[in-house]
């Protein structure tokens, strides 16, 4: 289990603290915060994904602050100086399915006294805790921002099966057709959920400071092969154009997948959106902690073992004002097919922003913060009104 005590301050804007709050749903979490100065403001809960933190909002959060919001980012369940969770590979997987950490949010908004929040914003697999916060609880969370990972809706329930039972569930065919093609390949988020995947990473040949360094290259901007477009289908041969990243070469694991993009040394220097010494405070959080905590999400969504609970919204449409922000070079957008569709079609009623970001990979709000910013600070207006 991770600890907290005596570790170095996190590499902050003074507009921003790092502090703690107890009693959130069984974890201690640890927040950072902007706007803290005055009371009675109203407030933005900015959720992270993976492999990031807390931390990675810290360039959004002063102009956020300035306008007039408290805003508070979480480290998640799983992730770095929050504590409370477990690692272990073979305990309970329940702790993280998404209606729990629906209720993470919810305990640590109600902790900082709040009954409503005027937006969620969430990225990567935060963008899918956002979403659920405003399906559950809409009176509480006003209006939600998906960031790099767009939101299809709630699983369905089996429908008019009185008279025609439904066929049972069948395993999924397009693992054994990855796993077929000419270059066998395998989906990252069945690789991350195995047994393998955090030791691979924590244990990393390169170290976890070049592994993460290659990790988030390759999925910005910076790679400029990250060109993406829509996919037409679930399958085997439509998957297998996304980058190794997404879809891996079978015999590799992730630390091997992004070495052979590993930026050269000048391109390290030249970075702006993540120079060395910041990503030398998300190594050092992981090389403390591992990635399992992470990993763990992956699981959920993999396992198929809480689409039960999560079958009961089915149906139901997040109605609260809703945007999606994302990097126009992000392949995250198009990773499920017809996601991107379903979230502006019917998953959404009241979608009122949608923009990619040109200049942006995955890591949208780190690359280009001063746009994100200002799109948000548009949003929230909008969705005042």
């Amino acid at each position: 289990m991770n600890t907290t005590t005596d570790l170095p301050d996190v590499p902050l804007p003074s507009t921003i603290r790092s502090r703690y709050v107890d009693g959130i749903n069984g974890l201690t979490m640890h927040v950072l915060e902007a706007g803290f100065e005055t009371s009675g403001r109203p407030c933005l809960l900015l959720l992270h994904g993976f492999p990031e933190l807390a931390f990675s909002w810290r360039k959004v959060m002063p102009a956020l602050a300035a306008a007039g919001y408290h805003v508070i980012a979480p480290d998640q369940r799983g992730y770095g100086r929050t504590t409370g969770w477990s690692a272990d590979y073979d305990g309970e997987l329940a702790p993280f399915r998404l209606p729990n950490m629906v209720r993470d949010a919810l305990g640590l908004v109600a902790a900082f006294g709040y009954k409503r929040v005027d937006a969620v914003i969430g990225h990567d697999a935060g963008s899918s805790v956002a979403a659920w916060c405003a399906l559950i609880r809409p009176d509480v969370f006003r209006a939600v921002v998906m960031m790099s990972a767009p939101f299809a809706g709630p699983p369905s329930l089996p429908f008019n099966t009185a008279n025609a039972p439904a066929r049972p569930a069948t395993e999924d065919p397009v693992h054994r057709e990855l796993a077929a093609l000419p270059r066998p390949r395998k989906h990252y988020h069945w690789y991350y959920s195995t047994r393998a995947a955090n030791a691979d990473m924590h244990r990393a040949p390169q170290g976890v400071h070049d592994f993460l360094r290659a990790y988030y290259h390759h999925k910005s901007a910076d790679w400029t092969d990250n060109k993406p477009y829509p996919l037409q289908s679930w399958s085997a041969g439509e998957l297998a154009k996304l980058p190794t990243y997404y879809v891996m070469d079978l015999a590799r694991d992730m630390p091997a997948t992004v070495a052979e993009e590993m930026p050269s040394r000048e391109a390290i220097v030249a970075n702006t959106w993540l120079p060395d010494h910041e990503l030398a405070y998300y190594s050092a959080e992981y090389q403390r902690t591992g990635f399992q905590g992470g990993l763990q999400w992956y699981r959920c969504g993999t396992s198929g073992a809480f689409v039960p609970e999560m079958q009961t919204w089915g149906g139901r449409t997040i109605d609260v004002p809703s945007a999606f922000i994302s990097g126009r070079q992000d392949w995250g957008t198009y990773q499920r097919p017809g996601a991107f569709e379903a979230m502006q079609t019917r998953a959404c009623s009241n979608m009122i922003g949608c923009h990619l970001i040109d200049g942006a990979g995955h890591w949208v709000q780190q690359e280009q913060p001063d746009e994100v910013g200002r799109l948000l600070l548009r949003f929230l207006a909008r969705a005042a009104q």
